[in-house]
């Protein structure tokens, strides 16, 4: 009896939300962490699954991981060891097509309102009270 393949999503997709990768997304490019194993083609599957966008080139890069210095205890020799490896991928999409990074959802945006209009009320009292005390 053979075996059914299960979809089972191992790795979630999610951009980057950092000043250069905010920067590459003026010219549709996006930027993903992703596992040292997958290829660019599974890479263009999983951004057009997951997002439902059209993607039109990938480049990916292996960012070596940086020595860093460790020790055992106050006599014990120190070493030097290397942090894992990180790759990301640089998707670029079809012209119209874009993935909300940065946006905040709605329901944010109504509960960040009604906290500045809090915040107004009570810096109108803290000035109305402090006139009071200057009488």
């Amino acid at each position: 009896m053979a075996e059914k393949q299960t979809d089972i999503k191992l790795h979630l997709l999610e951009p980057r939300a950092t000043e250069k990768s905010y920067l590459e997304q003026t010219n549709r490019i996006y930027v993903f962490p992703v596992k040292k194993s997958m290829g660019k083609q599974e890479i263009v599957r999983m951004v057009e699954k997951e997002f439902n966008v059209t993607v039109t080139n990938v480049r990916t890069l292996i960012r070596n991981g940086k020595k860093t210095k460790f020790s055992k205890g106050k006599h014990a020799y120190p070493g030097i060891t290397t942090r894992q490896d990180k790759k990301f991928a640089y998707v670029r999409l079809k012209k119209g097509d874009s993935i909300k990074v940065f946006d905040e959802p709605e329901e944010d945006k109504k509960t960040s309102a009604k906290e500045a209009k809090k915040a107004e009320k009570t810096a109108k009292k803290a000035d109305k009270n402090a006139g009071k005390e200057n009488k």
